[in-house]
């Protein structure tokens, strides 16, 4: 969760933590899945994106692991 906070977007860790607790699985695994499973199924287009984010900012790392989350978590219904 360490690195969640360290995006400083409340509503990007409120989707993990609501996809942990629909899956029954700790925030980390859902991290270590939605990075995993980024890898191996992105287009080439998003590839290409992820590139481009990287390189726009200051913490490239942070920025691709914010990228592929909002990317990959489901979004909080209302």
């Amino acid at each position: 969760m360490a690195i969640v906070a360290a995006f400083d977007e409340p509503a990007l860790a409120a989707r993990l933590t609501a996809a942990a607790d629909v899956s029954g699985r700790s925030p980390a695994e859902i991290v270590g899945s939605a990075v995993r499973n980024f890898i191996d199924t992105a287009s080439d287009d998003l590839w290409t994106q992820l590139i481009g984010i990287m390189n726009r900012a200051p913490d490239p790392g942070l920025a691709a692991m914010r990228a592929i989350l909002e990317k990959t978590l489901p979004d909080i219904e209302a």
